[in-house]
């Protein structure tokens, strides 16, 4: 926006408000507060002087002192920030860094352990799979062992029939046909 006299009265405004905030002195006015080499991009240094001793100035430090003070103050009375309006020699009002409730370490210990125990429940479910398929597959094979019994005819190995599945002799079907009527 535009530095105009306007906005030069609010700064010594803002600047003798907080001089009087930090000192507890009501003897610093607007004209105490005197800005120097003002440029077109809003590039000034000033100066306070003592009110009782028109011609002193305040000592630096106190100046700094009930600036940083008062820095938020001033710098919404501009509608800016730390870092839009910025004084040389005074260190920023930086908001503190912001902690989250719970620590990172915590966080990433609880991720580990999740996935830990994510790991272990995994196995152990896909071996109780693993011996369930083993049992069936076992018992599968005993009922099919079951089913074949090996007879020995004439010293030579004859497998019995499946009873269930049904077994037809196509020699003995076409004779029994030819004989047997219905």
């Amino acid at each position: 926006y535009a530095w105009d006299a306007n906005e030069e009265y609010l700064f010594k405004a803002m600047v003798a408000f907080a001089m009087r905030r930090y000192s507890s002195k009501s003897t610093t006015q607007i004209s105490n507060v005197l800005l120097c080499n003002v440029t077109d991009r809003v590039s000034f240094w000033f100066v306070v002087t003592d009110s009782s001793k028109n011609v002193t100035t305040v000592p630096g430090s106190e100046v700094e002192a009930a600036i940083r003070m008062n820095r938020n103050r001033i710098n919404n009375a501009f509608l800016l920030s730390d870092k839009t309006l910025q004084f040389l020699k005074i260190t920023s009002t930086l908001s503190p860094p912001v902690e989250p409730s719970t620590p990172v370490w915590l966080i990433v210990f609880g991720v580990v352990l999740c996935l830990i125990v994510a790991g272990i429940v995994f196995l152990i479910i896909s071996g109780i799979r693993k011996h369930k398929k083993k049992n069936k597959g076992s018992t599968e094979r005993e009922n099919f062992e079951e089913k074949v019994e090996v007879t020995l005819e004439n010293g030579i190995p004859c497998e019995a029939l499946d009873i269930k599945a049904g077994h037809v002799n196509g020699v003995y079907a076409a004779d029994d046909e030819r004989f047997t009527s219905l």
